[in-house]
């Protein structure tokens, strides 16, 4: 019987419990770093050493340190303390810091002990002070040992050795050895060359600091050579080897003898060695690295020389300190419940276990059973909570492995998995509800409906934990559910209302559909429904639900509260499947399939061949592309070359090629051309994308079948003939080799003279003969050639020789000056001469001492008169006349000369007034008086233009005022000038009158009228003027 005040820590106990383990978290010591063995220099530095340890958990987990299993009084200890868990030690001192740590964590959920370090001092002493060692005296021939005997030290060495002086170091070779192991230095047969003084080098690998030997002298006796002997075996690996794993096995064999022992090794199991064992030293080490189980066994050292041989043998035994195989894991059990924790490691030897709880062994009593590696603990109570730690161990190493157990006392609680106030159901649905309290031990429950207490029925089933299942519910089940739960400490319960719901129906389902690309639609999806119950829609596209916001370009879902209808826009071959409205309510879901079939243009053939190719055809094949939806009805096909702007249809046979056939003769191609050629497939719905374009492909090469165009020709210089015609384009050349043939004749003889040329781009030739009479008429024609043969001749064509020159100048040349830019140039005809005028030809410039300023005007036919624009005012100009044709011009005739007229007036008319009365427009402005250098004004020239006319009326008047008669429909543009002798001056600007303006008066270019003039019109009209 349990006292009351007992009574009430253990409630107070449990509630705390049962409120902060509602949310179970571990919170007990982790290690993060845990201490590792060290090595230092005894004379280091920094005098001072780091011993890591580092551990999580909430609180924060505070440490404590043993040296060789004693707790280390840190308040005590000046030399001694700790940054966060780890242990600094400083003024090093080897005999009282050199042994085994450990690190314990710990917080108000417990301790753990961390893995134990070793700290160790590494040092290395003086060899004993001695000026020179005794020498060692060896006849020649013969094998020596000169021993090293290295100094007290700690700590891993390498050894060297010197012969004579530094830096000559011994090389190691078949003859010589230096042993890693003893240090001494091995000579297998001793020669003249090896006399000297030998020192050995000690290095220390932790300290990097090395110490030298006194020199041993090596002499060689003087009785005579050592004769050969077999070998023995100097340096040999120990009896019994053991290795550690993953460790590297270094195994040392050497031999003195005359003539010098080679060294072999192998293994007395027969066994091969693994690709990983090296030979190092000719031989006289074996390694293996990544030491394992299967490396173990006796190996076998064998010296050899024609003397003889002998062997040595050592086993090679593997251990492993101990790895875990399984560990155990944090814990979290009812009062009262039974723990078993079990761990397993792998070691050799074999490790044993042991266990701690809070950093102390646990041992075998009452409730706490120990056996190989398990743990268990029966009738758990409050107090077996803490962190324990299973220890593995043999006598390479231990490992540690933590969790931590926590017991819970608690009443029953629903905090964490209440009933919803509301629960709906379908009618003649199954209800689950399910009874799950937080309690430790776990809770007896039972169910009441109202406030009668549930029992079992046919339809009412009460699983063993807790759940209440009632079968094919109806309207008379909808009521108010409570599930009580109680433990020793205590009862809850929770409750929660049944409501039963009619079952929803689909009204409107989407159907099956076929829709061309590009097209929308929209699928139903409408329900009737309960009004008690919420209803959602959504849509799935082959599998995957729709996302309305990232598809938005196509899918949109519209309706009410019971319509989930999909709009589907410009629908594409991709949206072409299986759709599936999925309705979910309170109670139950529910889905509705179509299937989409979208049709649109086939998509592009592939596999495009050529299979076979002549001069003018090519065999075609392809493989068809998928048809989307609406079988393919033909293909046509398409033919690109280096000579044509993009693809071209080609004809081919069959002429229409069926949507069943795959195969095709393309007709009428170019020889030796290099084609591609593409395939497009077309439907019902349209034309697809054309196939991938096929392999460059050429024509095989023919006699060219086309002639050369435009044959003609004439001119040139005297005694020539000269041709001219089209040259073939290349795609039309047929082959290589090409070139022209021409042919020709005087009219009416029948042979012909023949030339070849052999460039292609060429469409000139030119005969030259003295015989060829001017302008005589010639047959010509000119054919085409390639290394397949000669081609077609081009029509004949008639083509006149060189003609010369006319030999005499035009008579009676005169000019006159017209203004300030143009002279009118005027001369008599010639008379029939024995040479053709085709036209004259007149030449003009400023000083015969200025060439670069001549220029030129030929007109055609038989004209005697030209105007000369676009000169310079008041200059001199010199003007010759001659006649040409074809050979070019004849003799100029005498230059004489003219002056152009002073420029005009550079100033416009200023200061217009206008009025308009009715159709009469009057118009006023002040003269225009001209400079000196300017010619005179004589009058006045008036421009008018009416809107949607092109045509422009000029008016002459040597007045400053005008009137004009304008109609009252029209908009008009007037710009007005000064003339004198030099020409026209500049424009006023332009008056504009609007239709509207009638009966108004202004001045210059009146805005008014502007802002009703539309500006498209404006525009045009000073763009005609200026």
């Amino acid at each position: 019987m349990m006292s009351p005040w007992k009574q009430i820590v253990l409630l107070s106990i449990t509630g705390c419990l049962a409120a902060c383990t509602e949310d179970v978290i571990f919170q007990g010591p982790r290690w993060r770093t845990e201490p590792s063995d060290l090595i230092l220099p005894v004379n280091s530095p920094d005098q001072h050493a780091t011993v890591t340890c580092e551990a999580e958990g909430s609180p924060p987990p505070q440490y404590r340190w043993s040296l060789n299993g004693t707790l280390i009084d840190l308040g005590n200890d000046y030399r001694r303390h700790m940054s966060g868990g780890s242990l600094i030690i400083s003024n090093l001192d080897m005999d009282q810091d050199t042994g085994v740590y450990q690190c314990t964590a710990f917080n108000t959920w417990g301790s753990i002990l961390s893995r134990r370090a070793r700290l160790q001092f590494a040092y290395l002493d003086n060899f004993k002070s001695q000026a020179v060692r005794s020498a060692v005296n060896v006849r020649e021939g013969q094998g020596v040992v000169l021993l090293c005997g290295p100094p007290a030290h700690s700590g891993d060495l390498t050894f060297a050795w010197i012969f004579n002086e530094y830096p000559y170091f011994v090389q190691q070779d078949s003859r010589r050895f230096i042993s890693q192991e003893t240090g001494s230095l091995y000579i297998a047969k001793v020669e003249s060359s090896d006399v000297g003084n030998y020192t050995c080098v000690v290095n220390n690998t932790v300290m990097r600091e090395k110490v030298l030997s006194s020199p041993t002298p090596l002499v060689l006796r003087s009785d005579g050579v050592m004769g050969e002997y077999e070998p023995k075996i100097e340096v040999h690996f120990p009896d019994s080897v053991p290795a550690a794993k993953e460790s590297v096995v270094k195994l040392e064999c050497f031999a003195l003898g005359n003539p010098v022992p080679e060294i072999s090794w192998r293994r007395t199991s027969g066994i091969p060695f693994p690709s990983k064992v090296k030979m190092k030293h000719s031989n006289a080490v074996l390694e293996i690295p990544n030491f394992q189980q299967e490396d173990a066994g006796t190996y076998e050292c064998m010296a050899e020389n024609r003397r003889g041989k002998n062997a040595a043998r050592g086993r090679v035994s593997f251990h492993a300190k101990p790895h875990w195989l399984q560990t155990m894991t944090d814990a979290t059990l009812s009062i009262e419940e039974h723990l078993l924790w079990e761990c397993k490691a792998n070691g050799k030897p074999k490790p044993s276990y042991s266990w701690l709880k809070n950093g102390d062994p646990i041992s075998n009593e009452g409730r706490v059973q120990i056996e190989n590696g398990a743990l268990s603990i029966a009738a758990l109570n409050l107090s077996d909570s803490g962190m324990y730690q299973c220890v593995a161990e043999n006598k390479h190493g231990n490992i540690y492995s933590s969790a931590q157990l926590m017991v819970l006392a608690s009443p029953p609680s629903f905090s964490k998995s209440p009933l919803k106030a509301l629960l709906k159901a379908r009618s003649g649905s199954e209800v689950t509800l399910e009874c799950k309290p937080q309690a430790s031990p776990p809770a007896i429950s039972l169910w009441k409906k109202g406030n009668e207490i549930l029992q079992r029925t046919e339809r009412i089933t009460l699983l063993p934990n807790g759940t209440l299942k009632i079968a094919n519910v109806t309207r008379r089940d909808a009521a108010s559910y409570t599930c009580v739960a109680k433990n020793q400490f205590g009862t809850a319960s929770t409750t929660g209302r049944l409501l039963i719901t009619e079952p929803t129906k689909i009204t409107m389902r989407p159907t099956n559909m076929e829709i061309i690309v590009g097209e929308s639609i929209v699928l139903p999806c409408q329900i009737a429904c309960d009004p008690a119950l919420d209803v959602s829609f959504s849509w799935a596209f082959n599998g995957q639900l729709i996302d309305f916001q990232r598809d938005s370009d196509h899918f949109e879902r519209v309706g009410g509260t019971i319509s989930g209808d999909l709009m589907i826009r410009n629908i594409q071959l991709k949206h072409g499947g299986k759709y599936v409205c999925i309705i979910d309510t309170d109670v139950e879901s529910l889905s509705a399939p179509a299937i989409l079939v979208v049709k649109g243009p086939p998509g592009p053939p592939d596999k495009v061949a050529v299979e076979e190719i002549t001069d003018t055809t090519a065999q075609l094949s392809w493989t068809p592309g998928r048809d989307n939806g609406s079988p393919i009805t033909g293909y046509s096909i398409q033919a690109r070359t280096p000579f044509t702007v993009g693809w071209q249809t080609v004809d081919t046979v069959p002429e229409v090629v069926g949507g069943n056939t795959l195969t095709a003769t393309v007709v009428d191609l170019n020889a030796w051309v290099e084609y591609e050629f593409r395939v497009v497939a077309r439907n019902a719905v349209g034309l697809g994308e054309p196939s991938p374009a096929s392999a460059k492909t050429r024509t095989e090469d023919a006699v060219p079948d086309t002639a050369p165009t435009d044959v003609g020709g004439g001119g040139g210089t005297k005694s020539e003939l000269v041709i001219t015609w089209e040259p073939v384009p290349e795609e039309l050349q047929n082959g290589d080799g090409f070139g022209y043939i021409i042919a020709f004749r005087t009219v009416g003889s029948v042979t012909w003279t023949r030339a070849v040329i052999s460039s292609l781009g060429v469409g000139r030739y030119v005969f030259r003969n003295d015989t060829i009479p001017p302008f005589s008429p010639f047959d010509v024609k000119v054919g085409a050639y390639n290394n397949r043969g000669e081609g077609p001749f081009s029509s004949i064509a008639t083509v006149y020789s060189a003609e010369e020159v006319p030999s005499e100048a035009p008579k009676r040349v005169r000019t006159r000056s017209v203004s300030a830019m143009k002279i009118e140039v005027i001369w008599e005809a010639l008379p029939v001469i024995a040479q053709r005028v085709l036209g004259y030809e007149v030449v003009y410039w400023e000083d015969d001492t200025k060439p670069d300023t001549i220029g030129k005007v030929r007109i055609s036919g038989n004209y005697t008169l030209v105007n000369i624009t676009g000169l310079k005012a008041n200059t001199a100009y010199y003007v010759s006349v001659a006649a040409f044709n074809t050979a070019g011009p004849g003799p100029q005739s005498v230059p004489i000369n003219t002056t152009t007229k002073e420029p005009p007036p550079d100033q416009a008319p200023v200061n217009i007034q206008w009025t308009m009365i009715g159709s009469t427009l009057s118009l006023h402005w002040d003269p225009v008086v001209a400079m000196e250098t300017q010619s005179k004004v004589t009058g006045y020239l008036v421009l008018l233009k009416r809107h949607r006319y092109n045509d422009i009326k000029t008016i002459l008047t040597n007045k400053t005022s005008v009137e004009l008669s304008l109609s009252t429909n029209d908009n008009y543009l007037i710009q007005i000038k000064a003339v004198s002798e030099g020409g026209e001056g500049v424009g006023s600007e332009p008056i504009h009158i609007h239709k509207l303006s009638m009966g108004a008066r202004g001045s210059g270019a009146i805005q008014l009228s502007l802002l009703y003039l539309p500006a498209v019109l404006t525009g045009a009209l000073l763009c005609f003027i200026w």
